[in-house]
């Protein structure tokens, strides 16, 4: 009898989602120390456990969704599948190592390059100083706190952005727009990866509202800064696998957060 999901695969990611939540804890503080000290809060342990709690619960149901949605769109992660049924998985990780490396550092470096050349001087242009709050220099947290939250990017981002939130926009397509086969075009795969990938840039407004001016430009900055690297990990997802999107997601993390320390 065929199960909806492995649940092999699914302890090992949501293990993993765990331990990302707590790896980011302490950049997360970090930039909003300002905010908790305006609000006099203290950092408490019942708090802690809360927040673990809280994400413990729902990446249960993300990635619980996100597998279903997946394996019945030809999409997933081959290589824990792979790992949990005994098979060897060694050359399939030095097969993707290389790739993904490469496309998340790249992709890493033309976002710091649009910033740096075109949207901090687009911005300092249209909202003057009030900008400068927002230059990618201003006061970034220890790189040992930037390593840790790599983990959160790779790992939690994937699966809440390509695991959950693609796979349901594939499945949700495949059913407009199919092969004979029955799989989703490639075309309804595409418009999943740039939705998801706009969705989390989005998702960044909510905290630039106390900050600056939501303007059609920042709205702009927002999307391409947080998307043009959604785009390529969704590529890897659809490619590749899982594991993928989050090796090149993590090597990006690592990029701007330890080696530039942004």
């Amino acid at each position: 009898m065929k199960t909806l999901i492995n649940w092999k695969v699914f302890l090992i990611l949501w293990l993993a989602s765990i331990f990302a939540v707590i790896a980011v804890l302490p950049y997360s503080f970090a930039l909003q120390s300002d905010t908790l000290q305006r609000l006099n809060l203290v950092i408490s342990p019942p708090m802690l456990i809360a927040i673990v709690l809280q994400s413990s619960i729902m990446f249960a149901i993300v990635i619980f969704a996100g597998m279903f949605f997946a394996s019945r769109v030809g999409l997933g992660a081959p290589m824990l599948d792979a790992a949990t049924r005994g098979e060897s998985v060694a050359g399939r990780v030095r097969a993707i190592l290389p790739l993904s490396i490469i496309l998340g550092v790249i992709g890493t470096l033309l976002i710091l390059g649009l910033e740096i050349f075109f949207f901090q001087p687009a911005m300092l242009k249209e909202l003057g100083n009030s900008a400068a709050i927002l230059n990618l220099q201003t006061s970034p947290p220890a790189a040992w706190k930037g390593f840790l939250a790599s983990f959160y990017g790779g790992i939690a981002e994937e699966i809440l952005l390509r695991l959950f939130v693609m796979s349901f926009f594939v499945w949700l397509g495949h059913f407009v727009s199919k092969t004979a086969e029955g799989k989703p075009t490639a075309a309804v795969i595409w418009t999943a990866n740039i939705l998801a990938a706009a969705l989390f840039g989005l998702g960044h407004l909510p905290a630039l509202v106390p900050l600056v001016p939501i303007t059609p430009l920042v709205i702009t900055r927002t999307v391409v800064l947080n998307g043009v690297l959604g785009v390529v990990f969704g590529w890897l997802y659809w490619k590749r696998g899982l594991e993928a999107a989050m090796i090149s997601h993590f090597s990006a993390d690592i990029v701007l957060h330890v080696l530039l320390a942004l």
